[in-house]
This record gives structure tokens, sequence and C-alpha cells, in this order.
């Protein structure tokens, strides 16, 4: 009955149905922020031999983030006087929307995902490339040279990043026949995309720790800066939906990989497959995230030019050497 009202017109229970599950979607992607955050500082912590969070919540922390978020509603919102008002408003709106909406088109198992979209790798990549605007308006309307140096830093970057990324699943798409994330996740049902595409799996890798802003490539931030690149003058809970698209792009971005090449929701060996996907999207969820916290523990950042030159002298060639390897292998043998 409830599938028939959602085929139906447009009406005030399908605009309520809708509203319910973009607030359910917006509540499980802030809890993953808040203990995601918590989880990088215990991660950090362990890793470089020093106390993670530790004051709030008990033993474990487990409050420090929830204390974090309640600082930064209660900070005193600053806009400069020479600011231009409207699109400093508007830029951390502009930067953090496109992360909740790419969300929505990422199958967690074979029954929940709240968008089937048949394009969903291009609207992935199509919608997620918006964030830059808001990267770029809140350096040039926080009226700062450095914040507009920054912007200009990030989109620079970001772009220069996309292209080589996009490239990197073309291979994936190849090999599937489609660009629906089901469908591709369907296709791995005899051997994950990660055993036949190991060049483009380390491409995308590479990339989208590039596309997240991520240490070593963390230029558009820069954390350890005097200045932090584009969002200086940003301030409370302004800076933190800069902050929350970020991590809400790190949950999206481990999902895509988890889909793309480790077969998303089915499980490695066929006589484990009682195991329910949740459990196997969510265990492969983990070691990705994993991988993202112990690349920012340990690695140093990279130099702005060579960044820039790593990207379109040697990411860029290889993705596209990949797609022809690729090409030639199907042709061959599929």
């Amino acid at each position: 009955m409830i599938q028939d009202m959602l085929q139906s017109s447009p009406g005030l229970f399908n605009f309520l149905i809708f509203f319910v599950l973009g607030l359910v979607l917006l509540l499980v992607i802030l809890g993953f922020v808040t203990f995601g955050i918590l989880a990088e500082r215990k991660v950090l912590g362990y890793i470089q031999l020093r106390h993670g969070p530790n004051q709030l919540g008990g033993r474990f922390g487990l409050l420090q983030t929830v204390a974090d978020v309640l600082k930064l509603l209660l900070k005193e919102d600053i806009i400069p006087k020479l600011a231009d008002r409207p699109m400093f408003i508007l830029a951390p709106v502009i930067a953090f929307a496109p992360s909740f909406m790419v969300v929505a088109a990422i199958p967690f198992t074979d029954h929940l995902q709240f968008a089937d979209i048949g394009v969903g790798l291009l609207y992935y990549v199509a919608v997620s490339g918006m964030t830059v605007f808001g990267m770029l308006l809140g350096g040039w309307a926080s009226n700062n040279k450095y914040s507009l140096l920054g912007g200009a830093r990030a989109t620079a970057q970001m772009i220069s990043y996309e292209i080589p990324l996009v490239m990197s699943v073309l291979g994936v798409v190849l090999l599937s026949g489609s660009l629906n994330l089901n469908e591709i996740v369907h296709a791995q049902e005899h051997g994950w995309f990660i055993l036949l595409q190991p060049i483009g799996f380390i491409v995308f890798l590479i990339a989208a720790t590039a596309e997240l802003s991520r240490i070593p490539f963390d230029l558009p931030e820069s954390e350890s800066e005097l200045v932090a690149g584009y969002h200086t003058e940003y301030t409370g809970f302004r800076w933190a939906f800069f902050m929350l698209a970020e991590y809400v792009y790190l949950f999206a971005m481990t999902s895509l990989i988890v889909v793309l090449f480790f077969g998303g929701w089915l499980s490695p060996i066929g006589f484990l497959d009682f195991i329910p996907g949740s459990v196997w999207f969510g265990l492969k969820f983990s070691a990705i995230l994993f991988l993202f916290l112990w690349f920012r523990a340990t690695f140093p950042r990279m130099r702005a030019d060579k960044l820039m030159e790593f990207a379109w002298k040697v990411l860029l060639p290889v993705a596209l050497g990949n797609i022809f390897l690729t090409a030639v292998i199907k042709s061959l043998f599929f």
C-alpha cells in the first residue's frame, strides 16, 4: 500500500514520507560524524602513542565529541564587517548540501538505499563536485586575502584530483557495463573488482584522499598552519558546516569504495552468505575508514606544487593506461 502511494502523484503523505526518510538519513550521518571524529582521535592517539579524548562520557570519552558540538553551537557567530554578507552566509550551506545529497544514492544493502538512481555513479561525481563552489565562495566572501588564496588553492586541488578520480572508475564501469551502483555490486558476485582493478583502486584511493582534503593532501585547510585556508574568518556553527561536510564526504567516499571495489554487501565466500549484508558492509566500511585514519596519523603533508604535479603527471596517465588495459582485457577475455 505504501509503495503504491509513493508511486502516485505527489501529495502531503508523500512529502511526509520523504521528509521522515531524509530526517532519518540526516540523523544517521550526524551520528557517524559525531562518533567518527571520536574514533579518529582515538586511532590517532593510539598510533602516535598519546592519549585520546577521555574526560567526558566515562573512561572512553564517548561524549567528548558531543561536548565539542555543543561548544561550536554556543560560540559567537562573527561575520567580518567588510565581508560579502549574503555569500558569506550561503557558502557553508553550498559546501555541505551536496555531501548530504550524494549519500542518498549509495546502496548499503540490497534493500537499504534511499534512492536507486540509474546513473548513481555519475550522480555522485556530478553532485559532489559542487562542494568546491562553497569553498571558493567562502574564501572570496570573507574579504580576506589569505582566505581567498586558500579558496583558490582548494579549488585547484579539488578540480585537479576530480579528473583522475573519475578516470579510475571507468574500468569498473567497463567491467560491470553499468553506472548503477546496485548493478555494479551484483557484477561482483563472482569476484570483487579490487582483484580485477588493482591499479584503478590505488588511483581512486589516492585521488579520494585528495578530494577529502585529508593528510597528506590537506592543503585546502592546512590546520597546522597559522592561517586555516578558505574558512579562516568562519566561527561557530558556520565553521562546523565546513567540518561536517568533510566528514560526511568521508562517510560517503568510504561507502563508495566498498561498493565499487569490495562487493558492497556481498560476502567474500559463498558459504558465509547467512551473515547479513549489512554486517559485511559494516566490516568493509570500517576497514577502509581505518585506512584513511591511518594515513592521517603517519604521512607528512605534500608541498603544493608537488601535489599538483602528482595529479597531472602521475595519476592521470596511470588512470588512462588502466582504462586502455581494461578495454583490451575485456575485449579479449569477456
